[in-house]
């Protein structure tokens, strides 16, 4: 696996994929069980990977035990990346949820025992609350750098104004946002944002919710059919992009999804990949040895391009 900076206002090097640990463990009543967990964590790392993402919300804080235990006696070998926001708790008091300091200093604690460590990489909420103010968080988070316990700060989920904004008065190092061929809504603002900021860019669900490996076409299931909050589904837009990523599959010797995935890998995103079994994971990794061609990146650019919306489209009549 290759590395690469992660952004261009750090030193920090990251494998070029990202281990997403939203399924290890078993707590919510769905997952991995944490013995097959540590097969996946080895794997990765026997691969060359070095970056973890999890959150104290994943398996009601057992991602974060599971993540704990793998990186006890190899901790300085991994760049740690969790989240806060939603709580551990299954049904959290009001007060214990959301972006504000006493939510954040509970979650990092609590995070940081489940973790085994005394620091971790990269800390962010995962989500815009909708009340906290910016600077509540910013100064939050500034102060639990300065303490030692977190080196760098990210966002996950912020409107890309308000993630413009923390930019633009703090050291930030990373977002952490929802991208693929079919949701591709980020090329608007948080795309060309981050490469303004230096941001390194986190990007979730690379594969769609598993509709970008074309499983469900053959009846098998997964997040899309398990769950109703997932927002894929298959129509004739998603249709013609999956049959292109056939295509390209079959002239490469690969899979749709190791097809899709390399795509994102193309863009300079570090995708995050979510396995819940060691075979999930090995197929993943096989996208890293892909090589797209740039016939096949303009094709699919073109499939799955959407509409930048005003002002971009009116500026780009303007330029000509």
């Amino acid at each position: 696996m290759k590395h690469k900076l992660f952004g261009t206002s750090t030193g920090l090097y990251s494998s070029e994929i990202i281990l997403g640990t939203a399924n290890f463990g078993t707590r919510m009543g769905f997952g991995t069980n944490p013995e097959e967990a540590k097969e996946i964590l080895t794997a990765y790392a026997d691969a060359g990977g070095n970056f973890i993402d999890t959150s104290d919300q994943y398996q009601l804080g057992e991602s974060e035990e599971v993540v704990g235990k793998f990186i006890e006696n190899q901790r300085n070998n991994f760049i740690i990346c969790t989240k806060y926001t939603r709580s551990s708790e299954a049904d959290p008091k009001i007060s214990n949820f959301g972006n504000h300091r006493k939510a954040m200093r509970q979650a990092i604690e609590s995070s940081l025992k489940r973790l085994k460590t005394d620091y971790i990489d990269i800390y962010m909420p995962h989500f815009d609350d909708g009340v906290t103010p910016l600077d509540e968080i910013v100064r939050g988070l500034e102060d639990l750098v300065y303490s030692g316990k977190v080196l760098y700060t990210g966002l996950a989920n912020f409107p890309a104004w308000k993630a413009a904004t923390v930019a633009s008065s703090t050291k930030l190092t990373a977002i952490q946002i929802e991208y693929n061929l079919l949701q591709r809504t980020a090329d608007r603002e948080f795309i060309p944002m981050a490469a303004q900021f230096g941001l390194g860019t986190m990007t979730y669900s690379p594969l769609a919710g598993g509709l970008l490996t074309g499983k469900y076409r053959k009846g098998e299931t997964g997040r899309i059919t398990l769950t109703s909050t997932s927002g894929y589904q298959e129509n004739e837009n998603t249709k013609t992009i999956l049959d292109q990523l056939f295509i390209i599959a079959e002239e490469l010797d690969a899979t749709p999804g190791q097809v899709a995935l390399a795509w994102v890998l193309s863009k300079g995103a570090f995708p995050i990949v979510g396995a819940r079994t060691i075979h999930h994971f090995n197929e993943g990794l096989k996208a890293t040895s892909i090589q797209l061609t740039a016939d096949h990146i303009i094709k699919l650019d073109e499939l799955s391009a959407v509409s930048l919306g005003y002002p971009h489209d009116l500026l780009a009549t303007i330029r000509g």
